[in-house]
């Protein structure tokens, strides 16, 4: 995949709340009227598109009905050892922001870290919610079933 991209109602504030995840900026433009970045990190790469006139967005990681787009996946494996203390210092990271004035929220967490079994893999999964309130999953394989 080359990207994944995001609408944002501004891309400032997304740009700043997704740096604190340790994504990067590498190229601006425009789409349009919008503007528009590719920004790199945790292995991949995501597109923040600003929405002229947003509406609000639906929630759907609440919204059993929903239908459509639900969350972005980042996978952890590589470069953290525990998602629990990953967490917590994302936290303070955001907090810190905060007192500095980068943001205007603390972190948003929809789900605290929990354990999670998918085939024969063990995973700690958690997530939170972005600048606009978009769900994303942060999951980490601890564990691999033996086949029997």
């Amino acid at each position: 995949m080359h990207h994944a991209s995001i609408r944002t109602a501004d891309i400032h504030r997304a740009i700043t709340f997704y740096e604190q995840l340790g994504f990067q900026v590498c190229e601006r433009f425009t789409a349009g009227i919008t503007l528009a970045c590719w920004m790199e990190g945790l292995n991949g790469r995501i597109e923040l598109v600003q929405v002229p006139e947003p509406k609000p967005a639906a929630d759907a990681f609440h919204d059993e009905s929903y239908t459509g787009y639900y969350h972005l996946s980042f996978d952890l494996t590589p470069v953290i050892t525990d998602l629990p203390a990953w967490l917590a210092q994302l936290r303070q990271t955001f907090d810190q922001a905060v007192d500095a004035g980068l943001v205007t929220a603390p972190l948003r967490v929809l789900l605290e870290p929990m354990q999670q079994m998918i085939g024969d893999r063990i995973y700690e999964v958690t997530f939170i919610a972005d600048a606009d309130g978009l769900p994303l999953e942060f999951i980490r394989m601890t564990d691999r079933l033996e086949n029997r």
